[in-house]
């Protein structure tokens, strides 16, 4: 039966939509968890948690939209495989994504609001006032992590544990850390997602859980220093229901006025990624240089430029 193109496009934005709630539901969840029930759950039990729901997210979404999931990885396949996604849906793609964090942000405020407001109550915080970054910190990102500069350490030696000062992690420290982080994420999509890729061969569904295990992995390692977000619309969706629920300014523009961070920052490393994976690790697979060598050669070398066109498709 015929359909409208723009029925099927509308599917996969909603499919977006939905993929990036589940990641802010599972992951922002678990914060929440942590940090007002006072659950067991660690930085690798988090970190696990945000992985799962990565992976579910990419199981529930992949055939419908390609699971995409982040603004940065959908600037990234416009401007690196523009044969997969065309460069006209990235704005659709980037709102739907948005508005999943968003709505999941508000539903994990509405869920945990009681639990929250006594922990800002026993804390002696006050939302929307310095120091309030530390309950926001369960929807935002912020730098260095508030748990370890707002929370008393119960250890010996709490100075062995914390940040002792904001400027400890720099702006540029920041951005170079969530840049860095969705590099290392990019790689590995645009590797396990090849299509000329032998290691997973007939195993392909196991991606989506390869993917979460990076994330799992940039959690543990770089959480402490930016809570690692590598993904727009899993912060700053989450950051605008902070606003409204009465953060403000802490939740944005944020100290240091650096909600930017989360969203340059990704877009920098995702770009880079791809960059580093087409022109240096798989570029025999990719056939980076036979598309550089058709737009620089004359163009009298027509083999050269139809072995780039085959390429690209």
């Amino acid at each position: 039966k015929w359909e409208p193109w723009w029925v099927e496009f509308l599917g996969a934005c909603m499919a977006e939509l939905w993929g990036t709630a589940i990641i802010v539901f599972y992951g922002c969840g678990s914060v929440c968890s942590a940090l007002f029930a006072g659950t067991q759950a660690d930085i690798v039990g988090i970190a696990a948690t945000w992985g799962v729901g990565v992976a579910v997210a990419i199981y529930s979404t992949a055939s419908i939209s390609g699971a995409h999931l982040n603004p940065a990885v959908s600037l990234a396949f416009a401007l690196f495989r523009p044969n997969l996604f065309e460069m006209w849906k990235l704005p659709f793609y980037v709102a739907s994504q948005l508005a999943g964090g968003t709505l999941a942000g508000a539903l994990n405020y509405g869920i945990w609001r009681k639990a929250i407001a006594r922990f800002e109550s026993l804390s002696g915080i006050v939302r929307g006032q310095p120091g309030s970054e530390l309950s926001a910190s369960a929807f935002g990102e912020y730098f260095p992590n508030p748990a370890l500069m707002y929370i008393e350490a119960r250890d010996e030696d709490p100075r062995a544990t914390q940040f002792l000062d904001v400027n400890e992690v720099t702006v540029v420290d920041a951005l170079c850390v969530e840049a860095w982080g969705t590099l290392l994420l990019m790689v590995t999509i645009l590797a396990v997602t090849d299509e000329k890729c032998a290691v997973l061969r007939d195993t392909t569904g196991l991606v989506p859980f390869i993917i979460g295990g990076v994330i799992m992995c940039n959690l543990v390692c770089y959480a402490p220093i930016t809570q690692a977000g590598w993904n727009p619309a899993r912060d700053f969706g989450p950051r605008i229901a902070a606003y409204f629920a009465g953060w403000g300014s802490v939740a944005i523009p944020g100290p240091r006025n650096g909600f930017w961070i989360y969203i340059v920052g990704p877009c920098i490393g995702a770009c880079l990624g791809a960059v580093l994976y087409d022109f240096f690790l798989a570029f025999h697979l990719r056939k980076t240089y036979v598309r550089l060598a058709s737009m620089l050669l004359p163009h009298r070398h027509a083999p050269l430029r139809s072995l780039a066109s085959h390429e690209m498709r």
